[in-house]
């Protein structure tokens, strides 16, 4: 399925000698799969069923409607049954059921955020903070739809900071009820799916109060509406109308006066309070009672990142195909236009999305294994926790971001084509926008992974004796003066003179690429740990005001530590191919993204001196290179996803761009040999060709006209010259002169008006006549110039000693 181009390829292989490899697209795509392969085959077949498709057209209501609905048609499935526990029916395979869940977002993305909603956060919730007697009542509701619910967390107020959402839930001994109230406008719960219309019950999160003590954020069971759909006595809310996307999502406000509920409505796995009012928490620490808590939700995260993915293949499916259809422009033929994807800036475009987007499938696919390996209880450590949700924040806000801008940039490469609803790229991208701020802000996400490296950074030094912290002071500072004096990048001149293959050779090395992108995380790491020493010893308010100073660098540094995670899984991906012609390609692919993280942040390695000015430059070049060998394979690198056309469903990915462009073909080739096309403007019939697109590989008639002077056989030579050589004879070598009776110099016939012509030499034969006395002249002409240099040599070296 390798692509055809219309023109060859440079740098096609490392060795002109050697085959260019193929990808194996049937390996490839088992590779992207990963672990649970079959769940996703299984799920897209059954997305393949046009009733779990989103349609545009539908009113507000009517989507909402429909997508509940499918929602029904998930549990008909058994979809949903993976990520229960055996004994209420479920299959207890957390890493399956978060896989299949990520395909959803294929049918509809709506669909697949209602049904995260559903079962990923209200299911999960009392899964995983409730205990055995909250899972007997109410996880078999939750699995088959008789209860839809809402997880009420975030409020109007606060966001991202859950430890001070408003909404207090304060216990009362006497009647062993917590009192839920809302206590102002900012403190309604907000945002939140099937709030506004289906939810029946709710898992509300508010402070707990008992006995005068705030014990912080816990969550509760709260029922919502009556059998009728209206609410119960003190729940009140508001719709949140129509968004920017996911609108087959009922989002919705809520809030509570002093509503009422059972004691035993305390998810009570990390807290519980005695009917006496006594709280008790296997955990000591709030704030790690509180992490621990909020951390057991992570699968949100893990989902979004997977489904960034998804949406980012699909894309790339659709403008690759797309871009490998479409032909613009006449660049090198008057009668074939170039294939789009020909074009270097449009390899440009959306390459590198691609090579990005494998990063984070494998990226996310280990991801998938550690949360499996968690929340399966085969390796449930508190390390293993913390590493799992600073993971999935590092991934998720790489992930999604990169959706968005993917999806952004196929749109365009697309033009106006990518424009209409019907081609799925707008839809996406409108869909996918909310998936940067829910589940946790990106932008906060990578401060809290800043935060781990910042502390783990601290704990490797924590039992360091002074001799080696004043060891590492003085290495840092040695190293610092050798990147930055220049001496690094001397070195590197020096070894690259005279030849940019060695700054490339350097470049393109894994261990060359994984040292740049590992000593940037290292010294980012180090810089601000410096920075923010000072943190622990200053009051409060300096302390943040510290803090602040630093937050851009924060940010950056946690981006540039998930980046190299993603490489690196790229490489650990790469060992699990066999098929030497699809690890070669892979291999590429690899390079593009790591040498584009350089090149994103070659101001960083210029101005730290990790990088000479030379292999600086070769980048460019080589990423060009790259892009042009990874161009043949761009089709067979996007059919590995596995995307059938009701996956994708775009008119563009089917086709029909090529259906069209043929049926053009043959238009304008019918009218060229009828000979009946137009002539251009301001130019002779025979000079003139319809510019339009030809078939492939046809030639416009000026260049079968070349190619036929090209095949005439050659004139034998004229004898030489019997004169000497610096004096060559006028008449030597002459062609033969006019025949008898023709004018001299015209090749017309003596006594015949001018401008005839014999019927015995037709015009080709004078211009080829004309054109071989050209060649047998030049190489006199230039002899004579040669001989009037060398007799002026002797005068002008006698005039400079004259006036020496």
């Amino acid at each position: 399925m390798t692509t055809t181009v219309d023109h060859p390829v440079p740098g096609g292989t490392e060795d002109a000698g050697t085959p260019a490899p193929s990808v194996d697209v049937s390996e490839l795509g088992q590779v992207l799969l990963g672990h649970w392969a079959d769940v996703r085959r299984e799920t897209r077949r059954m997305l393949l069923d046009e009733r779990l498709h989103g349609r545009e057209e539908l009113g507000l209501p009517e989507q909402r409607e429909r997508v509940l609905g499918q929602l029904r048609l998930l549990v008909e499935h058994g979809t949903m049954n993976r990520g229960l526990p055996r004994e209420y029916g479920g299959d207890d395979d957390p890493g399956g059921n978060v896989s299949g869940f990520e395909e959803l977002l294929l049918g509809d993305p709506s669909l697949q955020i209602k049904a995260g909603v559903q079962w990923g956060l209200f299911g999960s919730a009392v899964l995983n903070l409730g205990t055995e007697e909250h899972h007997r009542r109410w996880l078999p509701g939750i699995h088959d739809l008789r209860i839809p619910g809402v997880f009420a967390m975030t409020e109007t107020g606060h966001g991202s900071d859950v430890a001070s959402i408003g909404t207090t839930a304060t216990y009362e001994p006497a009647a062993q009820e917590f009192v839920l109230h809302t206590p102002f406008r900012a403190a309604w719960k907000d945002y939140l799916g099937n709030a506004a219309v289906h939810g029946r019950a709710a898992v509300v999160f508010a402070q707990l109060v008992t006995q005068g003590v705030n014990h912080g954020v816990h969550a509760f069971w709260v029922d919502l509406r009556d059998e009728h759909g209206d609410f119960l006595p003190g729940v009140g809310g508001e719709d949140d109308g129509r968004k920017g996307g996911l609108n087959g999502v009922d989002n919705g406000r809520l809030h509570f006066d002093h509503v009422r509920v059972p004691r035993t409505h305390l998810l009570n796995k990390y807290g519980d309070v005695a009917a006496d009012g006594t709280y008790s928490s296997p955990i000591a620490s709030p704030g790690r009672r509180f992490f621990t808590m909020i951390g057991t939700l992570v699968q949100g995260r893990v989902s979004l990142d997977g489904a960034a993915v998804v949406a980012s293949k699909a894309a790339l499916a659709i403008a690759v195909r797309y871009g490998s259809e479409r032909r613009q422009f006449n660049a090198s033929s008057d009668v074939q236009e170039e294939v789009l994807l020909d074009y270097q800036q449009h390899q440009r475009r959306l390459l590198p999305l691609l090579a990005e987007t494998y990063a984070m499938s494998f990226a996310h696919q280990e991801l998938l294994h550690r949360y499996d390996d968690v929340f399966s209880g085969r390796e449930d450590t508190d390390e293993n926790r913390q590493d799992l949700e600073t993971l999935a924040a590092a991934l998720k806000a790489l992930s999604t971001w990169s959706a968005l801008d993917t999806l952004q940039e196929c749109r365009e490469a697309c033009g106006g084509a990518g424009f209409l609803t019907e081609n799925r790229l707008t839809s996406l991208r409108h869909d996918l926008d909310v998936y940067a701020t829910f589940e946790g802000d990106n932008t906060v996400l990578l401060q809290l992974v800043a935060k781990r490296l910042l502390s783990d950074w601290a704990e490797e030094f924590r039992h360091v004796d002074m001799g080696v912290m004043a060891r590492y002071v003085a290495g840092r500072a040695a190293e610092a003066t050798y990147h930055r004096s220049g001496l690094r990048k001397l070195g590197q001149t020096f070894r690259d003179t005279g030849d940019m293959r060695r700054s490339v050779n350097a470049l393109r090395e894994e261990s060359a690429q994984h040292a740049l992108l590992a000593d940037r995380v290292e010294t980012m790491v180090a810089e601000l740990a410096e920075a923010l020493r000072p943190t622990a010893r200053l009051p409060r308010e300096e302390a943040a005001d510290l803090f602040n100073e630093h937050q851009y660098e924060l940010i950056a540094t946690a981006r540039a530590h998930a980046e190299l995670l993603q490489w690196e899984a790229f490489t650990r991906g790469l060992r699990q191919v066999e098929d030497p012609g699809t690890r070669t390609v892979l291999t590429w692919l690899r390079d593009v993204f790591g040498l584009r993280l350089v090149e994103k942040n070659l101001a960083w390695y210029l101005s730290y001196g990790r990088l000479s000015m030379r292999r600086g430059r070769s980048l460019d070049q080589y990423l060009n290179r790259l892009l042009a060998r990874l161009r043949p394979h761009a089709l067979d690198l996007v059919a590995a996803f596995e995307l059938q056309p009701e996956h994708l469903r775009a008119e563009i990915a089917t086709g029909v761009e090529a259906r069209r462009q043929e049926e053009a073909s043959a238009h304008y080739r019918r009218l060229r040999a009828s000979g009946h096309a137009p002539v251009k403007e301001g130019a002779s019939r025979k000079e003139s060709v319809t510019s339009a697109a030809g078939a492939p590989g046809e030639k416009s008639p000026g260049q079968q006209q070349r190619e036929k002077r090209e095949r005439r056989p050659a004139r034998p030579s004229p004898r030489p010259s019997s004169r000497r050589a610096g004096h060559p004879d006028p008449q030597a070598g002459r062609a033969p002169g006019p025949a008898a009776g023709t004018r001299p110099g015209t090749g017309t016939a003596a006594g015949s008006p001018p401008g005839t012509q014999p019927a015995t030499e037709p015009a080709t034969v004078r211009a080829a006549r004309r054109h071989a006395r050209w060649l047998e002249l030049r190489p006199l002409k230039k002899a004579a110039k040669r001989t009037a240099r060398a007799a002026a040599a002797p005068d002008e070296e006698r005039t400079v000693s004259q006036e020496a």
